[in-house]
């Protein structure tokens, strides 16, 4: 999510013997700052790059959309996103991770493109032809399709939801917001900041349908929504990306050298367990 493609709902799925991993990063919500600096290490094959605080990867996100970030019934931000960016800022060398205050989905790149707030976008963000226009990706971390969401037991499918009279909600911004343009021209589409609220509207029927993220989708539905169900799971094979500036291309290589040895030595897998009951995502 692309787009996909988020508010105090909570999803918590894990094994709570991954959090050994990311020893001495911080899952803060942290305001921006004013001083930038350059980590240099020419003096090693290892890549330059800026960062807006010393020391600190900060990170940028829509945080309702469990389990990738989110908001905690403590105030903390928590995911599979928080912890694979507190595992790669270890890797990194860096002192901790810090979150920015709740953004809209579709704030996020030109966030990171205009610079300055954010170093990195890593918010279950769909790599897409038009976003690479605007910013950086890194390799790949993780696939997902859509997912179509109705009342548990509805008779409702694709050809009846094209129809002005049906309302089909969406995420603002995101690769299922695109889908419904492109497939359901005819129906009503209703694009929201927040995942939760189209859920419950679905639920309580203001709307329709909606179309999500396949792994939010199967999240928020066994955690809080088991009256809805995936209708339809829409096989659009999208790859999620870490958001960096064009402006900052040692950051995006020293991501993917971290990314690559986070795979190599199982920290990948053991985040995807924690937080997806398996590696098999």
């Amino acid at each position: 999510m692309t787009t996909m493609n988020r508010r105090n709902f909570i999803a918590t799925l894990g094994l709570a013997g991954s959090a050994a991993l990311l020893a001495g990063c911080s899952n803060d919500t942290a305001a921006p700052a004013d001083d930038a600096t350059t980590t240099d290490d020419t003096a090693s094959d290892e890549p330059s790059y800026t960062l807006v605080k010393e020391g600190v990867l900060t990170n940028v996100a829509e945080l309702g959309f469990a389990p990738f970030e989110y908001i905690d019934e403590d105030g903390n931000t928590v995911g599979f996103d928080v912890d694979l960016s507190n595992a790669l800022a270890e890797h990194m060398g860096l002192s901790s991770c810090e979150w920015l205050p709740n953004q809209a989905f579709d704030t996020l790149v030109p966030t990171i493109q205009q610079g300055g707030k954010a170093d990195i976008s890593i918010a279950g963000m769909t790599i897409t032809d038009e976003r690479l226009e605007q910013v950086d990706f890194t390799d790949p971390y993780l696939a997902s399709n859509q997912g179509l969401i109705l009342p548990a037991g509805s008779s409702e499918t694709e050809d009846t939801l094209n129809a002005a009279d049906k309302q089909i909600a969406c995420q603002s911004g995101t690769t299922g917001d695109e889908w419904i343009s492109e497939h359901l021209p005819n129906a009503t589409k209703v694009p929201l900041q927040d995942v939760t609220a189209g859920l419950m509207g679905v639920q309580t029927g203001l709307y329709t349908a909606m179309v999500i993220d396949l792994p939010v989708a199967q999240n928020m539905i066994s955690q809080s929504f088991s009256d809805l169900e995936v209708a339809i799971e829409i096989p659009t094979g999208e790859q999620y990306g870490i958001a960096v500036s064009k402006d900052n291309p040692g950051l995006k290589d020293a991501l993917n050298d971290a990314l690559a040895a986070l795979e190599e030595d199982g920290t990948m897998d053991d985040i995807k367990q924690k937080w997806f009951g398996t590696t098999e995502i």
